[in-house]
C-alpha cells in the first residue's frame, strides 16, 4: 500500500482565536483541568496485573539497576533489567522461583552464557552474561558441545532434567557476550508467546518515587514524511501552559525524556507516553510485552535521522506509517492530531515510568493556516513504507520488502570509481546511515571488470553505514552479484582471494594453561574457526568474538600431539596451520 497523506477540508470560514478571547482561554484551561483529573482516575488501570512478589531478585545483594526495560539501545529496546553486581564477577545467581531449566544459550555476543527457567505460573525468567553454570549443568553443556563439535550452542531440556526451587544456586555472574561490564541481565517472558514483559511490573524491591524528566517536545508536520523535515523542537518550559501556533493542521509529537530511580543518578528509559487532545487520547506507546522479533522497531519509535545527525533521542508518541503495531495504541484513529478549525485545543502530554510516577505537560494548540488542501509527496523518486520498492540503474539495483521502510524518503544515490584494490565495481551510495532499514535490503551489482573463473566464488559486497561495516558473500544471478543487508549506505563488490592469517603457537606447552588464537582477515570477516588435537575437535571459546581460547582439559593429555587450526573467512578462503606440540 502506498504512503498516503491525509488532506482535510472545511466548508465556510472558521472563527479565529485571538489573545483577547478570554472566554476561549478559560474554556481551554477548564478542559485541561478536567483532563488532568481524568488521567488521575485512569492511572494504573492500563497495565496488566502481573503477580507481585512471586519472583525474587537473581542476586543476594540489594537490588540495584544499571538499566531498565525499554531503555534505548542501538537497533533495539533494552529487553530486561541489568542488575548491578557491585562491579564484580562470579557472584552466585539464584533461581527467581520454582520451575525447571528449559534452555541454555552459549554465544559469542548477545547473552553470552544464559539460562532460561520455565515457571508453573506461565512465565519464563532469563539470566544472562553468566560466567559459568552450576556444576551439573556445566558438565552437561560441555558434553553437548563436544558431541556437536561447537562451542556456540543452544540446548533445550525436558522438565525433569534440571528442576529448580526458588533460591537454588544456578550460575555465577559475569560479563560474557554483549556486555560492557559485570552485571546480570534479567528478563521475564510469557512462556507461551515468548514476548518479553517489563519486570518492574512484578513488584521487585526497587525504590522509585521519581517521575520521568522530559527535556523537550518535538512537533512534526504529518502532511509529509518525518524523514523529509526537521522537527520543531521546544523546551518543556516553552511548551507548558502556553499556546503553540501551527502552520500545519496535522501534527504529531515526540518527547526527549529519561527516568531515574530513587537515590540514583543513572538515566533510564521511560515506560510510556501519551497525547490527549480536548480530553480524548489520540496516541500512546507503552514499552511492555515486546518480542525479540519486534525489538528492531525502536528504529521507528526514535526520530532516527535526527539522532544520526547528533541530535539525541526523540521518541515518537505517534507511530510512523511503516511501524504502527508494536508498542502503540492509536485509539481507533491514525494517532495524528488533526485540527479542523482555528480554535485553541487543550493538549496534554503524559510521560510515565513503570511505577506510575507521571510527568504531565499541558498546553494549547492552534492552527493558524487556511483549511485548504495539504501538501503531499514531491515528484522526486522515493521509497515508501508498506511497499516493495525497486531502484534500478545500469549497474546497480536495490529492492526492499514491504517491511523495510518506516516512512517515505526521497531517493539519494551516487556512484564513484574509487580505485580500491580488488574492487570489481564502482562504490555506490544509496541513502545514508540516517535512514534505517527494518527488513532486508537486496542489493545487486553488475561487475565492471572481467573476473577469472577461479575467483567467481570469492566475491563479497562490503557495506558501510556510519560506523558499522557488514561484509556478505555474493550469489550470481544472470551476470549480477547479489547479497542482502539490513542497512543503507555504501556498497562495493570485491574479489577476496586472501585467506585469513593465524598466529603461531609454542612447541612446548607443558607450562601453559591455555592456548589463544586471534586470527586476522583483510575484510575482518572470520566465518568459521576449528581447533583440533590429533584430529579431534577442541572446545575453543569465543566470547565477544575477539579471540578463540582453549583451556586445557582431559581432551588434551600430556605427551606429543599434532595441533591443527582451520580458519575460514566470509568469502570461503580457508587457512590451515599444523604444529607439533608437547604438553
Amino acid at each position: 500500500m502506498h504512503y498516503q497523506f491525509c488532506a482535510r477540508y472545511l466548508n465556510g470560514r472558521a472563527d479565529r482565536y485571538t489573545t483577547a478571547s478570554l472566554e476561549k482561554r478559560r474554556g481551554m484551561y477548564k478542559r485541561l483541568r478536567n483532563l488532568f483529573f481524568l488521567v488521575l482516575l485512569q492511572q494504573g488501570l492500563g497495565a496488566q496485573d502481573y503477580p507481585k512478589n512471586y519472583f525474587r531478585s537473581p542476586l543476594n545483594i540489594p537490588m540495584a539497576l544499571v538499566a531498565n526495560f525499554g531503555e534505548i539501545r542501538p537497533a533495539h529496546w533494552h529487553m530486561g533489567l541489568d542488575v548491578r553486581t557491585q562491579q564484580r564477577v562470579n557472584l552466585p545467581v539464584y533461581a527467581a522461583a520454582d520451575g525447571y531449566i528449559a534452555r541454555i544459550v552459549v554465544e559469542p555476543g548477545g547473552f553470552g552464557q544464559a539460562i532460561y527457567i520455565n515457571h508453573p505460573n506461565g512465565f519464563t525468567t532469563l539470566y544472562a552474561h553468566l560466567n559459568a553454570f552450576f556444576p551439573a549443568l556445566q558438565q552437561r553443556v560441555k558434553e553437548e558441545q563436544y558431541k556437536q563439535e561447537s562451542w556456540q550452542i543452544n540446548l533445550e531440556f525436558d522438565p525433569d532434567e534440571f528442576p529448580v526451587k526458588k533460591n537454588d544456586f544456578i550460575a555465577l555472574s559475569g560479563s560474557t557476550g554483549g556486555s560492557a561490564g559485570p552485571h546480570v541481565h534479567f528478563e521475564i517472558r510469557d512462556t507461551k508467546t515468548d514476548k518479553v514483559l517489563n519486570p518492574l511490573l512484578f513488584g521487585f524491591p526497587i525504590a522509585d518515587a521519581v517521575p520521568p524528566t522530559v527535556t523537550r517536545i518535538a512537533i512534526y508536520d504529518r502532511t509529509k514524511s518525518t524523514y523529509m523535515q526537521t522537527p520543531r523542537i521546544i523546551s518543556v518550559a516553552g511548551v507548558r501552559n502556553n499556546t503553540l501556533k501551527l502552520s500545519s493542521a496535522n501534527v504529531s509529537f515526540a518527547v526527549g525524556a529519561f527516568d531515574r530511580f530513587s537515590g540514583s543518578n543513572n538515566p533510564n528509559g521511560i515506560y510510556s507516553a501519551k497525547v490527549y487532545v480536548d480530553e480524548h487520547p489520540v496516541s500512546s506507546f507503552t514499552l511492555n510485552n515486546i518480542g525479540y522479533d519486534e525489538t528492531r522497531y525502536i528504529n521507528a519509535q526514535l526520530d532516527y535521522p535526527y539522532q544520526a545527525r547528533g541530535g539525541g533521542h526523540l521518541q515518537h508518541i505517534t507511530p510512523l506509517p511503516g511501524a504502527t503495531e508494536v508498542a502503540y495504541n492509536t485509539y481507533g484513529g491514525d494517532g495524528i492530531v488533526h485540527l479542523t478549525d482555528n480554535n485553541v485545543h487543550a493538549v496534554l502530554i503524559e510521560v510515565k515510568d513503570a511505577n506510575g510516577n507521571t510527568t504531565r505537560i499541558p498546553f494549547g494548540l492552534q492552527y493558524e493556516g487556511s483549511l485548504s488542501a495539504l501538501s503531499s509527496l514531491s515528484n522526486a523518486e522515493h521509497f515508501l513504507p508498506n511497499d516493495v520498492n525497486v531502484f534500478e540503474r545500469e549497474n546497480f539495483q536495490v529492492v526492499t520488502t514491504e517491511k523495510t521502510m518506516y516512512d517515505a524518503v526521497n531517493i539519494s544515490f551516487a556512484a564513484a570509481n574509487n580505485g580500491v584494490a580488488n574492487a570489481v565495481s564502482s562504490l555506490y551510495t544509496f541513502f545514508s546511515a540516517s535512514i534505517p532499514a527494518h527488513d532486508s535490503v537486496t542489493v545487486r551489482i553488475k561487475p565492471l571488470v572481467g573476473i577469472a573463473d577461479e575467483w567467481k566464488d570469492r566475491i563479497v559486497i562490503k557495506n558501510i553505514s556510519g560506523s558499522k561495516t557488514v561484509v556478505e558473500k555474493t550469489i550470481w544471478q544472470k551476470g549480477w552479484l547479489m547479497a542482502k543487508f539490513r542497512q543503507f549506505g555504501t556498497y562495493q563488490a570485491f574479489v577476496d582471494n586472501v585467506p585469513p592469517n593465524v598466529n603461531g603457537v609454542a612447541a612446548d606447552l607443558s607450562k601453559a594453561k591455555r592456548i589463544v588464537f586471534t586470527p586476522t582477515d583483510n575484510f575482518n570477516s572470520i566465518k568459521r574457526f576449528r581447533g583440533e588435537v590429533d584430529g579431534k575437535w577442541l572446545r575453543f571459546t569465543n566470547d565477544k568474538g575477539r579471540s578463540w581460547i582453549y583451556t586445557f582439559d582431559e581432551h588434551f593429555p600430556a605427551g606429543e600431539h599434532e595441533l591443527k587450526m582451520i580458519v575460514e573467512d566470509e568469502a570461503g578462503n580457508v587457512k590451515e596451520k599444523v604444529w607439533k606440540v608437547r604438553r
